[in-house]
């Protein structure tokens, strides 16, 4: 079928848009010269503007299931992660799910994965300036660019952004893997209840991830003022600029040390550059890597029933 302008009444539309093999990626006009440049063949794309549709169908044949291959075998799930926030963690992120996905599958295998790197100044001056609607317009956006493009599920790559989590979930039709409650499915399989939260000053002092860990009957213990600060600035002023330094370790495992004394019984890695600095395993509480928890739930998604 060569390109051809489809009639754009209302029931048409809703026909093509409920049709699974079709993806709705205007509303900019795409000739059919132009789709030929980025779209695979055996895709059938559907570009929309004004009412206006374009049909671009590169061969006749049934365009093949995402999911499976010539021989059978089915392929991932593809993970559509929004990072830069900042690019130390993305990388890290990046090579867990690989990692993980390599363990599970062996030979060469490697994660299907989508990654959108956002300019994270942009990031840091909504959050500062508290503009968090703005924040997450921009993130729904990106969500929205990563669906279309093919991913599966969303993952924000932090912490702090998850407090517009729900926002952002909102503006896709694919499942918001939330940092936060694979976090607090660890815990509690660990029979925490009382952890001590390590994460930026926004994170530990917003109430948006108190607030969800209450929904797992889990009760948050934060660092005193000072240990807020402190933490926040080793993230924000060495750990997001590519610095790990042993002074900034020592002293954050110090406020680790006193939050034991104080009954804390584990320790959330919650900021996802932490996990830089310091080693979950080698620490006074059981540690827990809110990136590589958060990673792992991501390939488990990917690689429901397809081992």
């Amino acid at each position: 079928m060569t390109a051809r302008d489809i009639n754009n009444s209302n029931t048409r539309l809703k026909a093509l848009r409920d049709n699974p093999r079709l993806h709705i990626i205007g509303p900019t006009p795409v000739s059919a010269a132009r789709l030929d440049n980025f779209v695979a063949p055996n895709k059938s794309i559907i570009c929309h503007a004004n009412l206006q549709i374009v049909l671009e169908t590169f061969s006749h044949a049934q365009p093949a299931s995402k999911y499976s291959l010539s021989n059978g075998a089915e392929t991932a799930l593809t993970i559509g992660l929004i990072g830069g926030m900042s690019f130390e963690s993305s990388a890290v992120y990046y090579r867990l799910v690989n990692e993980a996905v390599r363990r599970r599958r062996g030979k060469l295998h490697s994660a299907e994965v989508l990654l959108h790197s956002v300019d994270f100044q942009r990031i840091v001056d909504l959050q500062r300036a508290g503009h968090w609607d703005d924040a997450a317009l921009l993130l729904s956006d990106v969500a929205r660019g990563l669906v279309a493009g093919g991913a599966d599920c969303i993952l924000i790559c932090s912490n702090t952004m998850h407090l517009i989590a729900d926002a952002v979930h909102a503006s896709v039709d694919v499942p918001l893997i939330n940092i936060i409650d694979e976090t607090a499915l660890r815990l509690k399989a660990a029979g925490s209840r009382k952890p001590l939260l390590l994460a930026t000053r926004y994170t530990m002092e917003q109430g948006f991830y108190a607030e969800r860990m209450k929904t797992h009957d889990i009760d948050l213990m934060v660092p005193d003022a000072d240990g807020r600060t402190l933490t926040h600035n080793v993230i924000f002023d060495e750990l997001c600029a590519g610095q790990v330094l042993n002074a900034s370790r020592s002293a954050v495992i110090g406020l680790i040390e006193k939050a034991k004394a104080e009954g804390a019984d584990a320790v959330i890695l919650g900021c996802t550059e932490i996990c830089l600095l310091l080693d979950p395993a080698d620490l006074p509480l059981p540690g827990f890597d809110s990136t590589a928890i958060h990673a792992e739930a991501a390939v488990e998604f990917s690689l429901r029933d397809r081992q």
